[in-house]
C-alpha cells in the first residue's frame, strides 16, 4: 500500500494567504524631518499633533513581542528626531524585537554612534542618493550628503560592524552603483538598492527620477552580478526578463510577489496601519492601533488585509508568459500612477503599460492622503527642525 502524501503548496502560494504575524513591518515614527527629499514616500517635514505618545510606542513594541515579529523596521522622517527614540529602541531590543532603522544622518553624531555600537539586535541604515553632492543633494537638500558620510564616519569609528547604506536606484544614479558598492566595501557596510516608487513626494518627481527601460535592464544584470547587495524585493518586476528570446534563465533573490497585508505593512506615527509603506492612501488604510484590539486585530481581521488575502487575478497580465515570474509587479506604483491593480507594472520591462500610461493624465492619479511636507519649504530642501520634546 502505498502512503499518499499531502499536496504542499509552493512557499510563494503559502505566503499569498497571509501569516499570523508579519515577517517584519515598516514604523514610521515620526512626520517630522528636516530634509524635504524629493521622492519622501511619507511627504515628511512637519510633526503630527497626533503623534503616538512613549507609552503608545512602548505599547506597540509590547504588542509586537506578543505575535512574535522579528523585527521592525523604524524609520520617519527621520526617527532621530524625537527626544525618545533611543528610549524606544532599546525598550523594543530588551523586549526581543529587533530594530533596523533608517535615518538620514544629520543626528548621528560620535556619542549616538557609541551608544548605537553597544546594542544588540539592532542594524542602521543609512540614506544616500548620489555617489557625490550634487547628485545626492538635488533629490535629499544641500549639505545632506555630507551629513550622510559623516554619520557613516561616526559608526566605523565607533567599531559598530555592517551598517547599511541604503540608495533608492534613480536614472541620476544608476551609473554609479560600482562605486556606492566600492564605498560600501571600504566602509566595511552592506550596500542595499530599492526601487523608486510614486509615493508620498515621489508622486510629483516619479516621471523625472524613473529609470528608462535600458537602466531597468542595466540594474537587472548588475543585481545578478552582485549576489551580496540587498535589494528588500524592490525590482522582483524585473524577473519578467526572464522569459521571451533573450532570457538568461536566471531570477533575482527574493520573493517575487507582492507582500502587502499578506506578509508586510506599516504603522505611521499616529498609529495608522497601511497594507504596504508605498500606499499610505486610505483606500488602503486597514485600522488603527488605538482602536479596540490594538495591532492584532488589525492585522488579522481587517476587512482590507482578508481581501488582499485572496487570490488575486492576472487580469491584463493574464495573456503575458512572464506573469508568473514577476506577479504583475508593485501595487503601489500602479495605484499612485492611475492605473488598475490587475493592470501591468508602469515600469514593465516587456513596454505592456506604456500604451496605457500614454492614455492618462501623468499627475492626475490619486494623491497620498497624509502631507506632512513644510508650507513654502521646495522639495530637496534642507531645513532647521529641533529635536521634539520627550513626552
Amino acid at each position: 500500500m502505498t502512503a499518499t502524501v499531502p499536496h504542499t503548496p509552493p512557499l510563494v502560494e503559502q505566503l499569498k494567504e497571509g501569516l499570523d504575524a508579519p515577517i517584519c513591518l515598516t514604523w514610521e515614527l515620526t512626520y517630522a524631518c528636516n530634509l524635504a527629499c524629493v521622492h519622501c514616500l511619507s511627504s515628511s517635514g512637519r510633526r503630527d499633533p497626533k503623534e503616538l505618545t512613549t507609552a503608545e510606542a512602548k505599547s506597540v513594541v509590547d504588542q509586537l513581542a506578543a505575535l512574535q515579529v522579528f523585527y521592525v523596521n523604524m524609520g520617519g522622517g527621520e526617527p532621530m528626531l524625537r527626544k525618545d527614540f533611543f528610549e524606544i529602541v532599546e525598550y523594543s531590543v530588551a523586549n526581543n524585537v529587533g530594530v533596523k532603522f533608517s535615518t538620514n544622518g544629520t543626528y548621528l553624531d560620535a556619542d549616538a554612534a557609541r551608544r548605537l555600537a553597544s546594542m544588540n539586535y539592532l542594524d542602521v541604515q543609512i540614506s544616500l542618493d548620489g555617489m557625490d553632492a550634487a547628485t545626492n543633494d538635488a533629490v535629499r537638500g544641500e549639505g545632506s550628503w555630507a551629513a550622510s558620510r559623516r554619520a557613516m564616519d561616526n559608526l566605523a569609528a565607533a567599531d559598530f560592524g555592517e551598517f547599511k547604506i541604503s540608495i533608492v536606484c534613480t536614472r541620476h544614479n544608476v551609473d554609479q552603483l560600482d562605486e556606492y558598492k566600492a564605498m560600501a566595501d571600504d566602509y566595511g557596510a552592506q550596500l542595499r538598492i530599492t526601487r523608486l516608487r510614486p509615493s508620498g513626494r515621489g508622486v510629483d518627481s516619479y516621471h523625472d527620477l524613473r529609470l528608462t527601460n535600458p537602466q531597468q535592464r542595466q540594474v537587472f544584470d548588475w543585481i545578478l552580478g552582485h549576489p551580496d547587495v540587498l535589494t528588500g524585493d524592490s525590482f522582483f518586476h524585473l524577473n519578467a526578463l526572464n522569459s521571451g528570446p533573450d532570457a538568461t534563465g536566471e531570477s533575482l533573490p527574493g520573493m517575487n510577489m507582492c507582500g502587502a497585508g499578506r506578509i508586510v505593512c506599516l504603522i505611521d506615527p499616529i498609529g495608522d496601519v497601511y497594507a504596504c509603506p508605498f500606499v499610505i492612501h486610505d483606500e488602503f488604510l486597514a485600522g488603527n492601533i488605538r482602536d479596540e484590539g490594538g495591532f492584532a486585530k488589525v492585522w488579522r481581521e481587517s476587512e482590507l488585509f482578508t481581501e488582499l488575502r485572496q487570490p488575486q487575478s492576472a487580469g491584463a497580465c493574464a495573456s503575458c508568459g512572464s506573469y508568473d515570474a514577476c506577479q504583475g509587479g508593485c501595487m503601489a506604483t500602479k495605484f499612485f500612477t492611475g492605473l488598475p491593480l490587475d493592470g501591468p507594472d508602469p515600469d514593465c520591462v516587456h513596454g505592456h503599460a506604456d500604451e496605457a500610461l500614454a492614455q492618462i493624465d501623468l499627475g492626475s492619479g490619486p494623491r497620498p492622503s497624509q502631507d506632512h511636507s513644510r508650507p513654502g519649504i521646495a522639495p530637496g530642501t534642507t531645513v532647521p527642525v529641533s529635536l521634539t520634546r520627550k513626552r
